[in-house]
């Protein structure tokens, strides 16, 4: 029988800037999924997009903000903090913000693993975008 274990430990730096603006640090993939860290630096705004074929749930850990959510008719804004857990189903519009004074940070389960670039396209967002 054959296992594939993966182990990692987060980066100090980011590894890739999401499409949305915000910082990632990679952390332990699957064949089914993919994992990341997200970041956000206080009074950050990301940028409005939407997702072609994955889902993801995220777990936000420190900070404190607002999610926008978009998804045929259904539009909301969640109230984050640690703690809260969102859902983003495939070709949600989506768009964050860090309201605090201390960096917006949550952990992200996407399903399937990130394809790559071309996975996020931009939306009209709720929000300015600042980065």
């Amino acid at each position: 029988m054959s296992s594939d274990f993966d182990t990692r430990h987060i980066a100090d730096t980011p590894d890739a800037i999401a499409p949305d603006g915000s910082e990632v640090r990679l952390l332990c993939s699957s064949q089914r999924a993919s994992t990341a860290a997200f970041r956000l630096a206080p009074g950050g705004v990301s940028r409005a997009v939407a997702h072609r074929t994955v889902e993801e749930i995220w777990y936000f850990t420190a900070g404190r903000g607002r999610m926008w959510r978009r998804l045929g008719g259904r539009e909301e804004v969640t109230e984050i903090a640690p703690g809260v857990s969102i859902t983003i189903p495939t070709g949600t519009q989506f768009q964050f913000r860090c309201d605090g004074g201390d960096a917006l940070e949550a952990v992200a389960v996407t399903m399937p693993p990130w394809p790559g670039a071309d996975e996020a396209y931009s939306v009209p967002g709720r929000w300015d975008p600042t980065i």
